[in-house]
Order: structure tokens, then C-alpha cells, then sequence
């Protein structure tokens, strides 16, 4: 059976998005990464960078709104539907709560083994998507997501119990020996990382948890989108969804007794650096493109294209941080690549009240437009690859 790409990706607008969203994924890691003290802490406070994000996030789709349309316009929608405003407040909130254990788990993980072990959350959302939208998947389905889900798994698989004492050349061996011979200064963002993959401890907690709150965020969104919130105008529903995130940030800063210190100068100083502030604008991206991601096509493709950055993540981390590839994590991602691969063959198509996206015209079309171009066909909607 060949890759079907007319339904994987609708259009080629589609694809760009899927490009898009992979790389900006890729980049947040890394970007983490490097803005990390030779110890691995922060120089700066994570929840008020989180909560910038969101602030500049609520701009920039602001600002995409008024192309269109003007401030009393906006104003007047989201008093229109804040019943939805309403509804966003559960994605916010898990979105919040996995935006900052990003960055506690980053601290501990070195960039692939982190994407490797959010890999765990494909299974999940392969269940909740059924649950969800009524959707079963086929076994075809299944077996790529169990697939992908094995191949993670591969990552805290320990090679050096297949070798003696006198011929260990396993990852763990290699990582106590590259710790003696290299200096904080050669490459301080590896020192100290894990980079076996998962172990029970708190740092397992941690990772489940994120997981827990993308699996959950991930395929809640994708129905405010589709279904509650289809005949609402994109912006709209980011800006729905950023006021939400701003509270929910504000409520964190505010428990840990952070809220006014967290603006002081000193804080916003250390946070004023271009190691910091790519972050922000990173992740600011990220959101936006992942609504468009999840409207347009779908949180099980959104998992596949989780597990594509692992590739490209290993690489770069290798010539970026020098953190080698060892057998366990090339194995993993062969195995996460054939998964993504038997995936293509069948992919799951579900777009709800949405059309296909041709032109970003087509986003902030108005709801009736909507409504009755729903029936019709893109003429344009056709991806060819050869």
C-alpha cells in the first residue's frame, strides 16, 4: 500500500504547517537547553517566561485579528462567545502546567531522551481521540502508535549488560567516561543530564505528568476547535485561550509568593537576554502554529510529528551540546520512524465542521462563509508527492 498524502496532509498549506510546527518543537529544546547554567538551573525565573509567552502570544493573534477586523470587533466576539472563553480555561490550564514542566524536565533530560520519553503519550492520545470524537482506529492504526510507544521505550534499554566488565562500551560507560574527560566549559549542558531514558524516581513523576497534561490539552483543544468552537474565528479562539493561560500563570506566581517579585527589574533583566527571549518567541510561535495544526488536521498526526523531531533533535544536539548518539537511542529511532512510516499508509482524517485549509484566508473566514463551504470541494486542496 503506498503513502497516502492526499489525506495526510490535505493541502499544502497543511504541510508547511506540519514543517513548521516540527521544527519550532525542535528548536524549543535546544533553546531551553542552551539557556542553561553549567549546573543546569535557570538564571531566570521559568513561570514568569511561560507567562510572557502567553502575554506575547495574546498580542501577536491580536494583532492578526485587527488585519481584518478592529479592537471593538474583537471585543464584541469574545463577548459573544464566552461560553468558549469559558471551555478554553481546561486546555489553559494543562497547557500551563506542561508549558513549565518543560523546563524542570529539560534540567534533568538532555533534549532527545526528553522527546523520546514524551513519546509515551501516543498511546494515550490514540484513547482519547476515540473517546473524544467517536473515531476508532484501525488495527493498522494501533499497531503504528504501539509501535511508536516500543520504540521510545528502546531509549532506557541498557546495552552494556550484553558486555563484560573488561569490554563495556555501553551508553552508561560512555557517559561516566565522557563525564571524567570533559569540563563544564566543553559542554556544559550535558553534565549531569539524564540520558538513560526513564527510572523511577521524581523526575519519572514529572515526565508522566507532562505527558498526562499534552495528551489531554492536545485532544481538548483539537474539539473546541472542531466541534464547540468551529464556526469561531481562529484568533478569537487563541485569544480565548492565552487570557486563560495568563491567569493560570499569574495563579502560579501568585501561590509560590512570586507574583511582584517575578516583574522586578532584576528579574526581567536576566530574563532580557537573547538566550531567554528566542524562547519566548519560540514558544509564542509554537502556539499559535499548533491551533492551526490541531484544526486543520489532527492530535494523533500532531504525536507523529512529536516523534519525527527526535531525529533531527539527536542530530543537532550532537554537533550543538557534543551529546552522542548511542546504540539504544539510534535504535529507538529507527523504530519510531518505521511506526510514522505504517502510519502514512493509514492515516486518521478527522476534520469535524472544518473544511480543508487551502489559504490563510480561509481561517478568518466568517462562520456562515463556513458553514456553507463545507459541502464544497478545494480545488486547490490536493497535495502531489511523488
Amino acid at each position: 500500500m503506498s503513502t497516502n498524502w492526499r489525506e495526510l496532509f490535505p493541502t499544502k498549506l497543511t504541510f508547511v504547517i506540519f514543517l513548521l510546527y516540527m521544527s519550532l518543537f525542535i528548536g524549543q529544546g535546544i533553546f531551553v537547553t542552551a539557556s542553561q547554567e553549567s549546573n543546569n538551573s535557570y538564571g531566570y525565573n521559568t513561570v514568569t517566561v511561560v507567562l510572557l509567552t502567553e502575554v506575547f502570544k495574546l498580542i501577536v493573534s491580536t494583532c492578526l485579528y485587527c488585519r481584518d477586523h478592529n479592537l471593538r470587533s474583537l471585543v464584541r466576539d469574545v463577548h459573544k462567545d464566552r461560553n468558549v472563553l469559558a471551555l478554553y480555561m481546561v486546555p489553559a490550564f494543562l497547557y500551563c502546567l506542561y508549558n513549565n514542566l518543560a523546563f524542570v524536565n529539560l534540567a534533568t533530560f538532555d533534549p532527545t531522551t526528553y522527546y523520546l520519553l514524551l513519546q509515551l503519550r501516543v498511546v494515550v492520545t490514540g484513547i482519547l481521540f476515540q473517546i473524544i470524537f467517536k473515531k476508532y482506529l484501525s488495527q493498522r492504526q494501533w499497531i503504528s502508535l504501539i509501535m511508536l510507544t516500543l520504540g521510545c521505550m528502546m531509549k532506557q534499554i541498557d546495552f552494556g549488560s550484553f558486555y563484560s566488565d573488561t569490554n563495556d562500551d555501553s551508553e552508561l560507560a560512555a557517559i561516566q567516561q565522557n563525564s571524567i574527560n570533559r569540563t563544564a566549559i566543553d559542554a556544559p549542558q550535558v553534565h549531569g543530564k539524564n540520558m538513560s531514558g526513564f527510572d523511577f524516581s521524581l523526575s519519572a513523576v514529572f515526565i508522566l505528568a507532562q505527558t498526562i497534561c499534552s495528551c489531554l490539552a492536545g485532544v481538548y483543544n483539537e474539539y473546541l476547535l472542531k466541534d464547540k468552537g468551529a464556526d469561531v474565528n481562529i484568533f478569537v479562539q487563541n485569544v480565548f485561550m492565552y487570557l486563560d493561560s495568563i491567569v493560570c500563570n499569574a495563579v502560579i506566581l501568585l501561590l509560590r509568593g512570586e507574583l511582584l517579585d517575578a516583574f522586578s527589574p532584576h528579574n526581567l533583566s536576566s530574563i532580557m537576554r537573547f538566550s531567554v527571549l528566542i524562547i519566548i518567541v519560540n514558544n509564542a510561535a509554537i502556539g499559535i502554529v499548533t491551533s492551526f495544526f490541531l484544526k486543520y488536521m489532527n492530535s494523533i498526526l500532531k504525536t507523529f510529528a512529536s516523534a519525527l523531531e527526535l531525529l533531527f533533535t539527536a542530530v543537532l544536539c550532537y554537533f550543538l551540546f557534543s551529546i552522542p548518539i548511542y546504540m539504544n537511542t539510534a535504535l529507538a529511532i529507527a523504530v519510531v520512524s518505521y511506526a510514522i512510516y505504517l502510519y502514512t499508509q493509514s492515516p486518521v482524517v478527522n476534520l469535524g465542521k472544518v473544511r480543508p485549509l487551502a489559504n490563510l484566508s480561509d481561517a478568518t473566514a466568517k462562520s456562515t462563509d463556513k458553514r456553507k463551504l463545507l459541502d464544497e470541494e478545494a480545488a486547490e486542496s490536493d497535495l502531489d508527492m511523488v
